[in-house]
């Protein structure tokens, strides 16, 4: 009778041990493929009338050279790793969104004129490299190759994240300018982990604990997705790209190693750092040193910065510290400074909350201070992690700790020295010729529900954005539930909780639905397009389609535009023209329903659509940014930024603002100078457009705060958490070299 009962436990056991294996290998579940792309183009009727209408606002404001036209250069689909995950049920995600979705989206929802898809190049399989390929080929297809309604660009991202300051490089897109066979690579260039480790490696145990949450057919879909990445071999090193087999998964640690296998594959391709001042991914401390003039940087490629996304503005420099280090070189907490522009360390917080746990409990303040004391240590040593040191405490515990307080909506865990200005100031005066970075400024939205363009109209949080976190019945996979203790836990003392990299809670209070690229092209063909985007003629916009000129004038009568680089002794004159976005219509085209149909219209668009009226925004003001390059390696970045350097308030008119301005003081100055312009408009509600929204006292500390979380049990998914923003537009600059 055992020997039965033990038999038929053991044939238990083993069909259950093959279920969960077949289950954690996704056998269950198909391949998710990438979707179709709806065949009918965009009518003339339609586009023509918002071509002639730009056309108009340019000519009442004296500007009628070039068009502009407007994109978006940074959208990722369920192709994704992170993707997959923002779909899946567990935070009330909304299932699949391929390739086919976005080109869809970016006709018929965003109206955009051009686009390109940056797939995290570490999930991109060779199967679903070809099918990217495949479905942006379909995308420029159904359109008129000579007057395109949309271009489709295709790329990918490289994503590294350093684990310290010292190893750390950020995130770039590659964006490749031809789509045929010989224009493409055969495989996207993934990054690696300092040391060599794939970011999205998840060990077969993990996959198949993954599955034993499944609840549906979506999450046993997302097991199948990571045993696809995962059961790809990367290639091998030191082996000519073209003689690798197609069946591998090409990888590079560095930048330098990015850019040595684009030389080798010979393709024409830009390279777009962006998100650079994130704290989410950089370390505190992070620096752009190491990408001046150094064989980790490529200025042949490396021509645009993405300034702003739906993540926040990486624009503008502060003085303060994120991390200090003491006279051997080791990290320490540095001290809070006061005020509206001051800042508050996160790890002086962590101190701050510990310490008032800890008198609480009525210990004596000389253990509170030294519990204090201990847990700043300890967050300094969890770096970006550090958060994860002082259990239980809340979003509201936080207050605007790591924040930038007096940013327009900037990025989580603010990174100064990764800003654009720092990276415009910089140099490196032991490259040779004195090594300095110039990018041309561009936005885009960073979306992961393959929506390129979402800031058109300021709606849905939930989906326009990236701010959600896990449902409120999800299991505790981010170590939020942990009680609180009056003393720091090292995350030496901590179980490994390998989806707690990231303070997902605090960070959808900085979620926005993200900017735009706009172009000065001759036409609308890829070819057009691509050479404006080479010659910096470009500008970044915080969403809406604002319209906008920035000429250095030339004594000839002539001028040089935006992106611009000029030689000159005397003073420089410059020229500004801006025009307001159109105001926004509710619902969508009629032209866009009769495409996608009543569902598909909702499911993409939630029913809103770019619809402008004649109405447009007012610009009240034109703001002037002045830098002036280092002399001297030792020469402070914080002076040398003029931010405003000089502000124009503008007529109260929808035609638009023209200024015109000089620097007298150029030519005695000795130095070199970098120019660039902000057109802002009227104010106008945005999704999280307080980001915290904290209550300030006298002092500007923040006493309190009421943020937009992510997790639908704390704040209602349907709630947008709108307030009122200064929507903007950022010119690229124009760098004057004295001769």
């Amino acid at each position: 009778m055992w020997r039965r009962i033990l038999a038929t436990l053991a044939v238990f056991l083993f069909l259950l041990g093959v279920g969960l294996w077949l289950l954690g290998h996704g056998y269950f579940a198909s391949h998710e493929g990438p979707g179709m792309v709806t065949a009918q183009a965009l009518p003339r009727d339609l586009r023509a009338p918002r071509a002639q209408a730009a056309r108009a606002a340019a000519r009442r404001i004296g500007a009628a050279d070039r068009q502009i036209l407007f994109g978006d250069l940074h959208v990722h689909t369920t192709f994704s790793s992170d993707a997959f995950v923002m779909s899946l049920p567990l935070v009330s995600g909304e299932g699949a969104h391929p390739p086919a979705d976005a080109c869809d989206f970016a006709r018929f929802c965003a109206a955009l004129d051009f686009w390109s898809i940056n797939d995290h190049a570490e999930s991109l399989t060779p199967q679903r490299w070809r099918e990217t390929i495949d479905s942006i080929r379909r995308c420029n297809e159904v359109t008129s190759a000579h007057d395109p309604d949309v271009t489709a660009f295709l790329g990918w991202e490289w994503t590294q994240d350093g684990t310290s300051a010292d190893d750390h490089f950020g995130h770039k897109n590659v964006v490749l300018r031809g789509i045929e066979e010989g224009d493409v690579p055969t495989r996207p260039i993934a990054a690696l982990h300092p040391g060599g480790g794939d970011i999205v490696d998840v060990p077969p145990l993990a996959r198949a604990g993954l599955a034993l949450l499944v609840r549906d057919r979506r999450m046993l879909e997302f097991t199948r997705f990571l045993e696809e990445s995962a059961t790809t071999p990367r290639c091998a090193q030191g082996v000519p790209v073209r003689s690798l087999p197609e069946s591998c998964r090409e990888v590079a640690e560095t930048p330098r190693g990015l850019f040595d296998r684009l030389d080798d594959w010979g393709v024409d391709s830009i390279v777009i750092p962006h998100g650079t001042a994130w704290g989410n991914t950089a370390p505190p401390g992070s620096r752009w040193d190491a990408q001046l003039g150094t064989d980790q940087d490529d200025p042949k490629r490396q021509t645009l910065l993405e300034i702003y996304s739906g993540h926040g503005n990486s624009e503008e420099y502060r003085s303060w510290l994120d991390v200090a280090y003491d006279d051997a070189g080791n990290e320490i907490c540095p001290e809070p400074t006061a005020g509206p522009s001051g800042y508050l360390p996160n790890c002086w917080r962590a101190g701050e909350i510990i310490e008032e746990r800890c008198r609480a409990e009525g210990a004596p303040d000389a253990d509170c201070r030294a519990r204090a004391a201990e847990a700043r240590r300890n967050h300094v040593a969890g770096r970006r992690a550090g958060f994860r040191t002082v259990y239980g405490a809340s979003v509201e515990d936080w207050r605007d700790a790591g924040q930038c307080r007096d940013c327009f909506l900037p990025s989580f865990d603010y990174r100064p020295g990764m800003s654009a200005q720092y990276i415009a100031v910089r140099r490196n005066f032991a490259a040779p010729g004195v090594g300095q970075a110039r990018m041309g400024f561009i936005a885009s939205s960073d979306n992961h529900t393959a929506r390129p363009g979402t800031g058109y109209k300021e709606y849905d949080r939930s989906e326009m954005t990236e701010g959600k976190g896990p449902r409120a019945d999800a299991p505790d996979l981010l170590g939020n539930e942990n009680p609180p203790l009056a003393r720091s836990v090292s995350l030496e003392e901590q179980p490994s909780m390998p989806f707690a990299t990231r303070d997902v809670e605090r960070m959808s209070s900085f979620f926005t639905t993200g900017g735009l690229v706009a172009a000065h092209a001759d036409g609308r063909t890829r070819d057009d397009i691509w050479r404006a985007l080479r010659r910096r003629e470009v500008y970044g916009t915080s969403g809406d389609r604002i319209l906008l000129w920035f000429d250095i004038l030339g004594e000839d009568g002539g001028y040089a535009p935006m992106g611009s680089e000029v030689t000159r002794d005397d003073t420089p004159r410059f020229r500004v023209r801006a025009v307001g976005a159109r105001k926004q219509q509710p619902g969508c085209p009629e032209v866009a329903l009769r495409a996608l149909g009543e569902q598909r219209l909702y499911d993409l668009c939630r029913d809103e659509c770019y619809h402008p009226s004649d109405e447009r925004k007012r610009i009240t003001r034109i703001e002037v940014v002045r830098m002036r390059p280092q002399v001297r390696d030792d020469e402070a970045v914080g002076p040398l930024v003029e931010d405003p350097w000089r502000t124009f308030d503008c007529p109260e008119s929808e035609d638009g603002c023209a200024v015109e301005f000089e620097d007298p003081g150029f030519p005695s100055s000795g130095r070199d100078a970098i120019y660039y312009v902000r057109a802002i408009e009227e104010p106008s509600p945005a999704v999280n457009g307080a980001n915290l929204r904290c209550t300030y006292d006298a002092e500007g500390n923040c006493l309190r705060l009421d943020p937009c979380h992510g997790n639908d049990g704390l704040t209602d998914y349907q709630d947008d958490c709108l307030a009122e923003v200064e929507e903007r537009a950022w010119s690229s600059p124009i760098w004057v070299d004295r001769g």
